[in-house]
């Protein structure tokens, strides 16, 4: 069966949004585009199902027993959640990307550097971390010595973890950033200029699931929540 892209209908401000972002998808890729009241009773197995999610409405996005939420929480491909109010901007350009280097997600990966390549477009690859057990709780402070011999070690693993995938997409421009900070943080601060940003979903990436909504709230690009 051809690989398609699901896009949930009715006549509200944020499945508009929606309809309108998988139309372009579609196009770029070069699959279909249905559009489904319910892309989960769809048949076949779909390429990518987009949701439109309201923006700040004082609703919590991804909350439980909201469409989004069963979306992401049953489908099989890669959810992406627009919200009514994109930011607008020609400096919304690029592909940023959630990762635990340690335990990278082969779907989240596969997914994002597919969609900066067909975007031509760089990926911004972030992968947070953070001090060990103990270490805040020295007297004097961490040495700055013994913080850069962490942080060379992240850097070391994000660089592992993406060179198979640099050698499959040689054509993407990766920025590799390894930031000393939790992940709703990183990823509302890198999030600012990217046109879409992919988290993965798993049972290992609750904190990213997380940083998702944070984003969402604030309502700027399309979110796409990607299961292993």
């Amino acid at each position: 069966m051809e690989p398609v892209i699901l896009a949930r209908s009715d006549a509200s401000k944020p499945c508009r949004a929606a309809v309108d972002w998988a139309a372009r998808e579609a196009e770029m890729r070069g699959v279909v585009l249905r559009v489904p009241r319910n892309p989960l009773r769809e048949p076949g197995r779909a390429s990518v199902i987009v949701c439109g999610v309201a923006g700040d409405d004082g609703a919590p996005p991804l909350r439980s027993g909201s469409l989004s939420a069963t979306l992401v929480g049953a489908a099989h491909a890669p959810v992406v959640l627009v919200p009514d109010r994109l930011a607008a901007s020609r400096r919304r350009t690029g592909v940023t990307l959630g990762v635990d280097a340690r335990d990278p997600s082969g779907a989240g990966l596969g997914f994002a550097f597919e969609s900066a390549r067909l975007r031509g477009v760089p990926l911004h690859v972030v992968h947070v971390w953070g001090l060990p057990a103990g270490a805040v709780e020295r007297p004097f402070g961490v040495p700055e010595r013994d913080r850069a011999t962490w942080e060379d070690h992240e850097v070391q693993l994000l660089a592992d973890a993406l060179r198979p995938w640099r050698e499959k997409f040689p054509d993407v421009r990766v920025l590799e950033d390894v930031r000393l900070l939790g992940p709703v943080e990183a990823l509302l601060r890198c999030s600012e200029r990217a046109a879409l940003v992919v988290v993965p979903c798993d049972s290992g990436a609750t904190v990213w699931e997380a940083a998702a909504r944070a984003l969402l709230r604030r309502a700027t690009c399309a979110v796409a929540v990607v299961p292993s």
